[in-house]
């Protein structure tokens, strides 16, 4: 499924082997359900052009002392945001509903929304539509490391968890890992990418199999972060239970750091905040907000004095 591999010996892609992050209830396990606002849309540009077409008739507006469009609108134009949802059983519905809204929420400022949703959410689809994209957010199935599915390697561990092939229902999963993100994914300078609703990537683990330690919720943070920095993103991101409209919202429309839009968060607790720095990718940050001891459920990692202006003028 990947593109121009040169034939060395790699090990393929792997079948699910994790559960989505889940709760109990009844004696069952239950995907917990994320419930999101939703949002009015307007249609997104559909080129690159545009931005430039916006930024003349910008200019043209300001000789002639009028302002037709803000600079933020503007800049907002030329985004390009990709939505993945991966399969995840029975709940892939709920899965594509949120990321409804996140796409709608988007295309609200003018940015150009690719949508690609299980059951047709391929390596090869994917993989195409994240070049030179500013923004990803991903929802699906999560497969980190350090975890109980040993050893570590990066060909299955820190991805993305999509469909093995396309139209075959929601449970064929295959795990595309930072070895993939890393050597066939660039997107746009000043990316950014948000993992929602997936276990491990904030320092969680899956649900019912007890809390992790700081130190293993430290490196699942920078492990599954490391990837999708040296594929050019500024800041990664991570939401296991609840919304990232806050994030779309600041990073369209706010004038704050990557660091000062994840404080910003409605979920935010702030009495167990922490930070570390990356021992995985250089020079980057992170910091994880427990709601208590043990309930790792929200982190960032990057280069978080980034800001919101410098993002949308990437």
């Amino acid at each position: 499924m990947v593109a121009h591999i040169a034939p060395i010996l790699l090990p393929p892609a792997a079948s699910t082997t994790v559960t989505a992050c889940q709760r109990v209830v009844s004696g069952s396990r239950e995907a917990r359900v994320l419930r999101v606002p939703g949002y009015g849309a307007r249609r997104a540009s559909t080129r690159r052009s545009t931005r430039a077409a916006a930024l003349i008739l910008f200019g043209a507006t300001l000789a002639f002392g009028g302002i037709a469009v803000s600079p933020s609108d503007v800049s907002a134009a030329g985004k390009r945001v990709v939505v993945v949802v991966g399969p995840t059983g029975s709940h892939t519905g709920d899965y594509i509903k949120s990321a409804k809204s996140y796409a709608a929420k988007a295309r609200s400022y003018g940015a150009t929304v690719v949508e690609i949703y299980s059951p047709y959410a391929t390596w090869s689809k994917v993989k195409s539509a994240l070049q030179g994209a500013n923004m990803l957010i991903y929802l699906g199935h999560g497969n980190g490391w350090p975890s109980p599915y040993g050893p570590f390697q990066r060909y299955t561990k820190d991805g993305l968890g999509l469909n093995s092939t396309a139209g075959n229902g929601h449970y064929n999963v295959k795990y595309w890992g930072e070895y993939y993100i890393d050597r066939y994914v660039q997107m746009a300078d000043d990316a950014v990418v948000i993992l929602n609703r997936l276990c491990y990537a904030s320092g969680n683990s899956e649900w019912g199999s007890g809390y992790p330690t700081k130190s293993v919720a430290i490196q699942r943070v920078d492990n599954y972060g490391a990837g999708f920095l040296r594929a050019n993103a500024k800041a990664v991101f991570a939401e296991a239970v609840t919304s990232v409209g806050y994030i779309i919202q600041n990073l369209f429309s706010s004038q704050r750091t990557m660091k000062e839009i994840f404080l910003s968060s409605p979920s935010r607790t702030m009495t167990y905040r922490f930070g570390f720095t990356s021992t995985r990718t250089s020079g980057m940050w992170a910091i994880l907000d427990p709601s208590a001891p043990g309930r790792y459920y929200r982190s960032v990692i990057g280069k978080l004095s980034t800001t919101a202006a410098s993002w949308r003028a990437g």
